[in-house]
C-alpha cells in the first residue's frame, strides 16, 4: 500500500496524486491519496490511523510518498514506523516556510478558504525528525522549485537516494518520468 500525502492547500484529488493513482492503477499497485486537513495536528492524527490500520488490521506493507508539506509529514511518519518514503521537493522547515502564507488562505484545489494561524505553523514544530534513517528515503528534487530551497533536503538527506535535477519547479515538472523509479523503490 502507497500512501500519498498532498502538500499544503492541496488535496488528494491534486496534479500529482491524480498521475500517481493512475499510474499504480494500472500496476496493480494499491495506493490512496486522502485529502488532508490544513491542521496539522488533525492530518497526522489521520495518517497515524490509516497506517496503523493497514498494517495491525490488513498486514499489509506501507510505503508513503510526500510532496512539499506532505514531505515533512512524510519524514516524521517514516520514521515513527519504519516505513519508506519517496519525497518530491519537501519541505524541511514548514514552520518557517508557511510563518509568511496570509490568512484566509484558499485552497489550490476546491477554491475554498481556511484560516492558517500561527498556531498551525508553530504545531509544525512537534513533527521535527532531527535524524533519519536515510536507506528509507529517496528525495526527488528540483533546484528551480520556487517555494522551497532544495539544498535543505539535499544536505539532510545527503546519505538517502537523491535525484537532483537542474531547472523544474515546486510542483515538479515531469513526474511522469519518475514513475517506474518510484515504483522500484517503494514496492
Amino acid at each position: 500500500m502507497i500512501i500519498y500525502i498532498h502538500g499544503f492547500a492541496s488535496s488528494g484529488q491534486g496534479a500529482k496524486a491524480t498521475l500517481f493513482r493512475e499510474y499504480f492503477s494500472s500496476q496493480g499497485v494499491e495506493f490512496i491519496a486522502p485529502s488532508l486537513s490544513n491542521v496539522p495536528s488533525l492530518a497526522i492524527d489521520t495518517l497515524e490511523q490509516i497506517i496503523e490500520s493497514y498494517i495491525k488490521f490488513y498486514k499489509c506493507k506501507v510505503s508513503l510518498m510526500g510532496s512539499s508539506l506532505g514531505g515533512f509529514y512524510s519524514i516524521y511518519l517514516s520514521q515513527k514506523y519504519n516505513l519508506k518514503a519517496v519525497l518530491i521537493n519537501p519541505s524541511i522547515f514548514p514552520y518557517d516556510t508557511l510563518s509568511h502564507v496570509p490568512s484566509p488562505m484558499t485552497n489550490f484545489y476546491d477554491g475554498s478558504s481556511f484560516e492558517w494561524r500561527e498556531e498551525h505553523y508553530e504545531a509544525l514544530r512537534e513533527y521535527e525528525t532531527a535524524d533519519v534513517n536515510a536507506e528509507n528515503f529517496m528525495l526527488l528534487l528540483q533546484m528551480g522549485d520556487e517555494s522551497l530551497d532544495y539544498r535543505h533536503a539535499a544536505q539532510k538527506f545527503q546519505d538517502a537516494s537523491l535525484d537532483i535535477e537542474e531547472g523544474g519547479n515546486h510542483g515538479y515538472e515531469g513526474i511522469e518520468r519518475q514513475f517506474k523509479n518510484v515504483e522500484k523503490f517503494l514496492v
